[in-house]
């Protein structure tokens, strides 16, 4: 199982107190990466949002600054907003990243969890659906073809147009990133694209419907089972003990959840709540290596195999130190335990 880590480059709650420059944030991220390369996991992603406290609105930029400073780990978004953006423009961009990286650059489309990207580039949230069908038609196809021929109904014609650069990669690797939509895994599984699913809550074993609904579309669609990768992307921290973990990461956890409930109409973040969520089974991934490695084989278990998990830590707003520090756990206890 690839593990990796996500981030959104983000002080979710807007808390002050714990603010740190926009520069130096972006500094620390960049460190961050260079640890998960150094401790060996597989993968890094930068998400996408355009709103305060997020610095990943341009998450291909930081990518490529974080190319230039690693040798192995693969690095991805997490996911791109493909409804807003162009197709054109995103592979571009991201071929670019892989000429960059050597050969190491992947995505993960999605629609995103906020709204705030439709207004900003020009679009109707009513069009949310048929956007990124679209979208993400002439993204796949321009992955194929080096001259593309295609019209559609939210971008200008292209006739016989070739897309430059291409990726050293081909197929260029392409997730479908989805919530909990059925119509979403079930897309993903009829165009057999790799599934990347966000568990932020709940307990995991409920997506298991789901990612069989994802299954059964790709094997009528004739995909082999290796090609239908599921991976899932979880809120998490590793500390040096589940107690210490717990006591780590509540209190941003709960203020970042709170702030986020108030817009979503979700009630107030509470320790007993939280437990529950990072108990057996739950989505949280928070605790000591031991008990985390045998949290996430349990959810492999649940969902009939998964072949990537991620770790997303920003939530928990803590301090670059214990960052760093829970990225060597992750890579030198946590991934060997849950790959022996």
């Amino acid at each position: 199982m690839e593990i990796g880590i996500d981030s959104f480059a983000a002080m979710m709650s807007g808390n002050k107190v714990k603010a740190i420059s926009d520069a130096d944030a972006v500094a620390q991220l960049l460190e961050r990466i260079q640890q998960a390369d150094a401790e060996g996991l597989d993968i890094f992603g930068i998400g996408e949002h355009h709103r305060k406290g997020f610095l990943d609105s341009a998450p291909t930029l930081i990518l490529a600054a974080a190319a230039a400073r690693t040798k192995q780990i693969r690095l991805t978004s997490a996911v791109t907003v493909l409804s807003a953006a162009d197709p054109v423009r995103v592979f571009q961009n991201f071929a670019t990243l892989d000429l960059l990286s050597a050969g190491r650059a992947e995505m993960v489309v999605g629609r995103g969890s906020f709204i705030e990207s439709f207004p900003l580039f020009g679009y109707k949230l009513e069009d949310y659906d048929s956007l990124f069908t679209e979208k993400l038609d002439l993204l796949l196809q321009i992955r194929s073809n080096e001259f593309i021929t295609w019209s559609g109904k939210f971008r200008p014609a292209l006739s016989n147009q070739p897309i430059y650069p291409r990726p050293i990669q081909d197929p260029f690797p392409i997730w479908l990133g989805v919530g909990g939509t059925p119509q979403s895994f079930v897309r993903a599984g009829m165009l057999g694209l790799p599934l990347m699913v966000a568990i932020i809550g709940g307990e995991t074993h409920q997506f298991k419907p789901l990612v069989d609904l994802y299954r059964q579309a790709g094997k009528e669609a004739g995909f082999k089972p290796e090609q239908l990768k599921v991976g899932i992307h979880s809120l998490g921290y590793v500390g040096k003990s589940t107690d210490a973990a717990f006591d780590e990461f509540y209190p941003g956890y709960a203020e970042s959840m709170t702030r986020v409930g108030r817009e979503r109409g979700w009630p107030p973040m509470t320790r007993s709540r939280f437990e529950a969520q990072a108990g057996p089974t739950g989505a949280l991934l928070v605790g000591s290596a031991e008990d985390v490695a045998a949290k996430i084989l349990r959810h492999s278990k649940a969902l009939g195999g998964i072949d990537r998990l991620t770790f997303q830590m920003d939530t928990g707003e803590l301090p670059h130190e214990k960052l760093m520090e829970s990225i060597e756990i992750i890579g030198r206890e946590v991934r060997p335990l849950v790959n022996a």
